[in-house]
């Protein structure tokens, strides 16, 4: 076969294969969107219909989590029942629909009335004033801005810099521009916690192969241990604000009777970690912890070539002797660095070998 006609046609399919996921996770993110306004409208419309209206919308959100949280995930709680209530108070039926005294909508034609994802309208909500608001959904649909740019301009007050501007159509313009970090692919769309939950896909995943190998490996470590560590959950998702976060492991200490958050990060070791796992040992202490057990324990590992470094969130704790119980409890922060090296460079050997068995003979 011609090379160049080869090309011409590989090209061609590449192009089809990636419009085709571009569309299907569009597609998945506007039914999904549209579910939800569907969702609000009834909680608002069954709220109107009660005797006390903020005390029966609070027990019909709280009873509706109890019963989809369960059966659908955790983005059917009591505080996304919540958000999609307010999505529909903020897009009302007389903003979305041609006949808004109309009952029932069917959800692919619904589905037409948001172009934004459903993360871009959650977003939009922080905003509290409507005028503003208003202007960054118009400037989103405008200039086809991804999540990561509507978030980065509301930040930065991009309409109060712009009302204050003597030249908005050329910040207008440059806010067309998307940054380098801006774009989000088909698959990281897809990999969107609530769209995960929409189709009913396990919330499971790791940035590379070598993390997630290692997070295996170093749960199997700690359980071969002892019977100490009960393993709670891998890439255990929280939400704090409307930003996403992933806690890599999460174990209950049976003898210092507490949580253990474990972050592996394939990088080196940075300030920055332990800014992030104090958040989530805040988040633990005030949503995940019992009543009778003692405050979590962080344990920050990190790896790269050549460096393993193990590293206790110690300094959160209320006081220095239950800190001290958990230096002496917990693995020794050397056994596991060392364990978390050879295991990388096992898997780094097991890696180069399959490249190696891959290659064609001379």
């Amino acid at each position: 076969m011609d090379t160049l006609q080869y090309g011409e046609i590989r090209n061609d399919i590449v192009a089809l294969l990636q419009a085709a996921r571009t569309a299907s996770a569009r597609s998945v993110n506007a039914l999904m969107t549209a579910a939800y306004w569907e969702i609000g409208r009834r909680i608002v419309e069954s709220e109107q219909q009660g005797q006390e209206r903020a005390e029966y919308g609070e027990a019909l959100i709280k009873q509706l989590a109890e019963d989809l949280e369960p059966r659908f995930g955790r983005g059917f709680g009591w505080r996304n029942l919540t958000q999609m209530r307010a999505f529909f108070l903020a897009w009302p039926a007389s903003k979305i629909l041609q006949t808004p005294s109309a009952k029932s909508v069917p959800l692919p034609e619904l589905a037409q009335k948001f172009p934004l994802p459903w993360s871009a309208y959650v977003r939009l909500l922080s905003v509290r004033n409507l005028e503003t608001r208003a202007f960054y959904e118009t400037e989103a649909l405008r200039s086809g801005w991804s999540i990561r740019q509507l978030d980065r301009q509301i930040g930065s007050q991009f309409y109060e810099r712009i009302a204050l501007s003597k030249n908005k159509a050329a910040m207008l313009q440059k806010a067309e521009t998307a940054a380098s970090g801006d774009t989000v692919t088909p698959e990281q769309a897809i990999k969107d916690p609530f769209v995960l939950e929409f189709l009913g896909l396990k919330d499971e995943y790791s940035e590379t192969d070598l993390e997630a190998a290692l997070i295996q490996h170093l749960t199997d470590f700690l359980l071969e241990l002892g019977d100490d560590f009960a393993f709670l959950g891998r890439q255990k998702r929280l939400r704090i604000d409307d930003t996403w976060f992933r806690i890599d492991l999460l174990f209950f200490h049976r003898r210092l009777r507490c949580l253990v958050v474990i972050d592996l990060k394939v990088g080196r070791f940075s300030y920055a970690d332990a800014g992030q796992m104090h958040l989530y040992l805040n988040y633990a202490r005030e949503h995940w912890m019992k009543e009778g057990e003692n405050p979590p324990v962080g344990l920050i590992l990190c790896a790269e070539k050549g460096t393993a470094e193990a590293h206790y969130a110690l300094d959160s704790l209320p006081n220095k002797v239950l800190a001290a119980e958990y230096q002496m409890v917990l693995p020794d922060e050397k056994v596991i660095a060392n364990e978390l090296k050879k295991s990388r460079v096992q898997l780094e050997e097991r890696r180069m070998s399959r490249i190696q068995s891959d290659q064609p003979e001379s």
